[in-house]
Parts: structure tokens; C-alpha cells; sequence
């Protein structure tokens, strides 16, 4: 027969199993949440993973304290330097992901023909203005 102290450590060990077995998906979410950032930043993932650091109390955006999972990953920009950054995982939603400093390329803001003002305002006149020219 089972004791009541052999039921609790069954118990015990299914709920130990079943938080690794969650964690194992917030780690997934984690990974394509980093990937999709280094590509919006233009900077590639290293190694394709993201590792567990630790669990901690942190502030969400609300000022509330929860329990976050926190991953690293390396990054690198240039190719010739590895660079750390970490993202932190409260539940299956994405808290914050920070970078290590990187330098980067500035990228042009306006590529093509520059517009200058006067051109601008004779080829498109105020609706008050075309009325007086009618």
C-alpha cells in the first residue's frame, strides 16, 4: 500500500517533471523571440540558442515583482567578436531583451532625390491657394 508520505513524493516528482517539461517550451519561445530580434536589428544569433541563466524575481512593466526566467544568447554584428545578450521570459511572455553595447551601421534615412521646400510647395499649393488661381 502507498503511505500518505509516498503519494506526496509521487506528487512531488509530477509536478517537478511537468515544470521542466513547461520550461522546455518557454526556452523554444525564447529562442524565436531572440532570433526575431537579432534580425530586426540587423545582427546575427550565434550558435542558434538561447541558455538558461537563472530564475529571479524581476519587475514587470506594471512595477510588479514575478518570476522570470532569464536566457543568454551571443550575438555578433561584425563577425569577429562575440557579444552577450539576455532576454527574460515571464511565463511564455517576452520581458525585456537586452544587448550587450555593439556598434552598428547607420543606415541612410532617405535614399534617392533630396526634396527642397520651395519645389515642394509650387507643385503642391495650399487648397486655399488653388481656389485664388481659379
Amino acid at each position: 500500500m502507498l503511505s500518505l508520505a509516498d503519494v506526496f513524493l509521487l506528487m512531488l516528482f509530477a509536478t517537478g517533471a511537468a515544470w521542466l517539461w513547461r520550461g522546455h517550451g518557454v526556452r523554444e519561445r525564447a529562442l524565436a523571440l531572440a532570433k526575431q530580434h537579432c534580425a530586426r536589428l540587423d545582427v546575427e544569433l550565434l550558435d542558434g540558442n538561447v541558455a538558461f541563466r537563472r530564475l529571479a524575481l524581476v519587475r514587470d512593466g506594471k512595477g510588479n515583482r514575478r518570476l522570470a526566467r532569464i536566457y543568454d544568447f551571443e550575438f555578433t554584428v561584425t563577425g569577429e567578436q562575440r557579444l552577450t545578450g539576455s532576454i527574460q521570459m515571464f511565463g511564455n511572455y517576452l520581458g525585456r531583451i537586452d544587448l550587450e553595447a555593439h556598434p552598428f551601421q547607420a543606415q541612410p534615412q532617405h535614399e534617392g532625390k533630396v526634396i527642397h521646400m520651395t519645389e515642394w510647395r509650387r507643385n503642391h499649393p495650399k487648397p486655399d491657394e488653388q481656389r485664388r488661381v481659379d
